[in-house]
């Protein structure tokens, strides 16, 4: 879809060093989660640590910090949907969709300069099945 600063090796890299440890805490903390999501040819049940805001009532936006064609976007794309778990909390969430925001106004405000300086502006949110 767009621009993003941070190279395909480093995503790779950071899926390999620290998703494991991240996985317990991005659990807990606001503005993070896990995304429970399967594997599109193996099946395999992944579950990747990442940043995720809860707006509105019923949905989450998801920065494509690295890059649009991520794998775990690639499986709940295919899948239409997946879960995360948040702040202690599961939710179903369905109906991916990328969009581009280059004003960064879908994430909170504190995180908008960051998400600017590393040019990232693309975008997937996804509906929480209720």
């Amino acid at each position: 879809m767009g621009h993003v600063a941070l190279p395909h090796w480093l995503a790779r890299l950071n899926v390999r060093l620290s998703n494991a440890f991240m996985r317990p805490v991005a659990a807990r903390l606001p503005w993070f989660c896990v995304l429970e999501h399967v594997g599109r040819r193996s099946g395999t049940v992944r579950r990747t640590a990442m940043m995720a805001f809860h707006r509105r009532p019923d949905r989450w936006v998801i920065a494509l910090t690295y890059e649009t064609d991520v794998q775990w976007l690639r499986n709940v794309e295919a899948a239409g949907g997946g879960r995360l778990l948040s702040q202690g909390r599961w939710a179903k969430v369905i109906e991916p969709r990328q969009f581009r925001d280059a004003s960064r106004s879908s994430v909170p405000l504190l995180v908008r300069p960051m998400r600017a300086i590393l040019g990232v502006s693309d975008f997937v949110e996804m509906r929480e099945k209720r």
